[in-house]
């Protein structure tokens, strides 16, 4: 790329970086803010300041507030820019004369969310020096979808293991959102996933992502059924599904795989040339230290599925040694009031090979309030070196979210590493928490994904092609309200730390309930399904026909949360537990996080396959992989071990994450593990201490507490951090098929909860009532699913509008 053109320079201007300032002068290109320092004025006059010139470059993408502080000139304070980015960084630049501050502002914020076209954007403009590596490596051409089934072992050349390669969807006509290859079963007939699709929202029918190389078993991914409160079915679908689940099994011993016969497959084990993985192998079990939770979890998914039939009374046992999954990962509340706009979740007295499990793992709204409380913790940065607010880390949940991430999967992995198990996974449209929890079952399920082109390609599978929309959650094309004018500072006040905390936050949330309450009682029921949808923002009708119209492409706040952020959250807590396991470092997470934002590639923009295929953007612009590939050296673990023996600890295929040991990624948020982590890891060395101590003199709540004892609990903070144990599951509810007759009565593990499918055809709202009041689901499962006014369930999972996305960006030297 071309050198870029000064638009604006000002010199003398002053920055702030954790209460530090720095004199330099400020540059402003078409994309770039470039700070310079010392200023020129003290380069020309110091011939020893002009060898330590230093230059640090900003992405405008990366912008997620910007603040403007105008001064009068007889206040003595200088006008100030504030500026927060998406990678965590904070800087303020005081400026002598409030015109140019002004000037700036204004050149920032038309360079940023006034573009009114993605491909004004950054990308479309960039291109490495012809010398360097980068220019020399394609990473459009990483990820190919054949070659990675053909890795799996699906291709029309090699055996059939039961599934196929289909074409249905080569123009993008049959789903929109999904990408053009799709694996399916292979006695699916193209004909079947027509009718399937016009049952599961969005046409995202049950298609495979992943299959375990030894097992031969699977994980399928999709978007919610059109049940609705009567309980609708399609027999198109429950075979899909049914098939999805039987694939493997109709390969190894050519049994058919149809539902009526289901139970005979499930009493199938694993072919014995398979290496088994089970829970009672000494290799795997030894290595798994599983929590008390954890083994609840699988207790409670393992339990026998005792059915009768209703005709004949006869016994029918499904699911004899597999387990087999769907996993709903919202919390069941949520699901089953989506039945009241038409959709919702399996009505599993027609899917009866297999269990259905809900994770409370909550919507995008959450999430996003969740980072802003972080960043409200960290906001003074720029102006402060004080640590961050330790309360507000707290309140924010944002490592219990994690936590649960993880947990949900992790279960999916123990069932289909260890349980030879088949899983089903959905949400709502199945792009957010879908991916999540499909692409970190993988990595912990297979050690290719944990190599640094391996990651690539799982993030190009389960994200980019699976249709994760990157645009609208990551904001690129930025918002009018993330510019503000701090009118006050007219008044000749100085901002300080913590200025207006807690103030400005409570009239906010104020004006936005009075908003939200007048706007639900005024649409007089002209809200469609799709605006109440987890992927509302775009209606892929009108998308199709005017693919290009600027309104399209603007950021909505609504549809902004760190779904991505979290996923690399996630895996980072799986690389710092098991370091020697990743080929890959930190900083690849952290400079992939940067770049999800900075728009200089095209990898991340559009929000599906379909929409970078129709902006050709592999001639456009280039791809982020090139980068990290040029650089491999910079993102290479040097702890990484490739060797997996499963009769090695420690070098073992599975990995699994250990839940009370989830700490803040402090990297990512610029501040030391002392500031993060430090009443975390604190109260973990005592309860160790503790622990020790109890080891080694016996004893034991029922004996008493000694006083040594007593002394170390004493030093424990309190109270206690969230995350540092796991006693609460992810797991809220297991659902099978209704059972006409049942004899055994079975008591739920502690902490974890059952319900039990009603089949028929309720009637309205009485029987979204019924099933609400019949789930018996923990107090936290409503915490954040109810209305504060009404006390009534939102709709879905992008029903609430809370909050504005969050932001940061690191400071780096250019190259």
């Amino acid at each position: 790329m071309a050198a870029p053109q000064h638009k604006h320079f000002y010199s003398n201007v002053q920055a702030l970086r954790g209460g530090k300032p720095e004199l330099g002068d400020l540059a402003l290109t078409d994309y770039h803010l470039v700070f310079r320092f010392p200023p020129e004025s003290a380069r020309a006059s110091d011939s020893n300041a002009k060898k330590h010139t230093k230059q640090v470059w900003f992405a405008f993408h990366i912008i997620s507030h910007c603040a403007l502080r105008p001064t009068s000139p007889s206040s003595g304070i200088p006008s100030s820019i504030r500026l927060r980015f998406r990678d965590f960084t904070f800087v303020s630049f005081n400026f002598t004369d409030d015109k140019q501050a002004r000037d700036a502002f204004e050149f920032i914020r038309t360079r940023t969310c006034r573009l009114g076209s993605v491909d004004k954007l950054l990308a479309f403009n960039y291109s490495p020096p012809s010398t360097s590596l980068e220019s020399k490596i394609s990473g459009w051409d990483l990820y190919d979808a054949r070659a990675e089934f053909r890795r799996q072992g699906i291709s029309e050349k090699s055996a059939d293991l039961g599934w196929r390669i289909t074409n249905i969807n080569k123009d993008y006509a049959f789903s929109p959102t999904y990408p053009a290859v799709l694996a399916v079963p292979s006695k699916i007939s193209d004909n079947t996933l027509k009718y399937a699709a016009n049952f599961r929202s969005r046409a995202r029918i049950p298609t495979l992502t992943y299959i375990h190389p030894i097992n031969n078993c699977t994980i399928t991914r999709s978007s919610q059924p059109f049940v609705g409160l009567r309980m609708k079915r399609s027999i198109q679908d429950e075979k899909l599904v049914g098939a999805c689940f039987s694939a493997s099994t109709d390969f190894l011993d050519g049994a058919s795989a149809s539902p009526a016969n289901a139970s005979t497959q499930a009493d199938h084990s694993p072919s014995s040339s398979h290496v088994d993985l089970s829970a009672d192998s000494p290799d795997i079990a030894s290595d798994l230290s599983l929590s008390e939770t954890e083994r609840l979890e699988d207790e409670l998914i393992a339990a026998p599925n005792v059915m009768y039939d209703e005709k004949t009374g006869k016994r029918l046992i499904y699911g004899a040694q597999r387990h087999n999954l769907i996993v709903d990962a919202r919390p069941a509340i949520n699901s089953y009031a989506m039945q009241a706009i038409g959709m919702g979740s399996e009505n599993m007295d027609y899917y009866k090979y297999a269990k259905k499990v809900f994770l409370n793992i909550d919507n995008i709204h959450v999430m996003r309030d969740s980072l802003d409380k972080v960043i409200s913790a960290i906001k003074d940065a720029d102006i402060s070196p004080f640590p961050p607010n330790r309360d507000l880390l707290i309140r924010s949940k944002w490592l219990k979210h994690i936590t649960g991430i993880l947990d949900g999967s992790a279960i999916i992995a123990r069932q289909v590493g260890i349980q030879h198990s088949h899983a089903l996974i959905h949400c709502s449209d199945g792009w957010d928490r879908t991916s999540q929890l499909c692409a970190l079952s993988q990595l912990m399920l297979d050690p290719y994904y944990r190599t640094l082109e391996g990651f690539i390609v799982l993030v190009e599978k389960d994200w980019l092609s699976f249709g994760h929309m990157f645009q609208l959650r990551s904001g690129h094309m930025s918002h009018e309200s993330w510019f503000t004018v701090d009118n006050d500072a007219l008044a000749g006040s100085a901002v300080r730390p913590g200025e207006n905390d807690g103030r400005a936050d409570v009239v906010e949330n104020v004006m936005a309930s009075a908003k939200r309450f007048w706007s639900k009682n005024v649409s007089n029921d002209k809200e469609t399904a799709s605006d109440q949808e987890e992927g509302a923002a775009v209606d892929e009708a009108k998308q199709a026909a005017t693919p290009n119209v600027a309104e399209e492409q603007t950021t909505r706040l609504k549809d902004v949360s760190p779904v991505f952020h979290q996923f690399l959250d996630a895996t980072y807590q799986l690389l710092r537990q098991h370091p020697n396991r990743f080929e890959f470092n930190e900083r690849f997470l952290r400079r992939l996080l940067y770049h999800v934002y900075s728009c200089q590639y095209g990898t991340f923009l559009y929000n599906n396959e379909r929409q970078r295929h129709e902006a050709n953007l592999r001639e456009r612009t280039r791809s982020v992989w090139g980068y990290f590939l040029s650089r491999r050296p910079e993102f290479t673990n040097d702890q990484y071990d490739p060797t997996i023996d499963d009769h090695t600890k420690g070098r073992e295929r599975l990995i699994f994450p250990r839940l009370g040991e989830v700490r803040w990624w402090h990297q990512v948020f610029n501040r030391t593990d002392d500031e993060m982590n430090g009443a975390l890891n604190a109260s973990a060395a005592t309860a160790e201490r503790v622990a020790a101590y109890q080891a080694s003199s016996g004893f034991s709540e029922s004996s008493g507490t000694p006083s040594e004892a007593a002394s170390l609990v004493s030093t424990s903070p309190s109270p206690q951090p969230p995350a540092l144990t796991s006693s609460q599951s992810v797991l809220t509810g297991v659902e099978t098929a209704h059972a006409a007759l049942t004899p055994e009565a079975r008591v739920s593990p502690p902490s974890l909860n059952k319900s039990a499918s009603t089949g028929g055809m309720p009637a309205a709202l009485g029987a979204l009532q019924d099933k609400i009041s019949g789930l018996a689901i923990t107090k936290g499962v409503f915490g954040n699913t109810n209305s504060p006014s009404t006390g009534r369930p939102h709709a879905n999972d992008d029903e609430v509008d809370t909050g504005v996305p969050v932001a940061g960006q690191e400071m780096k030297s250019m190259g």
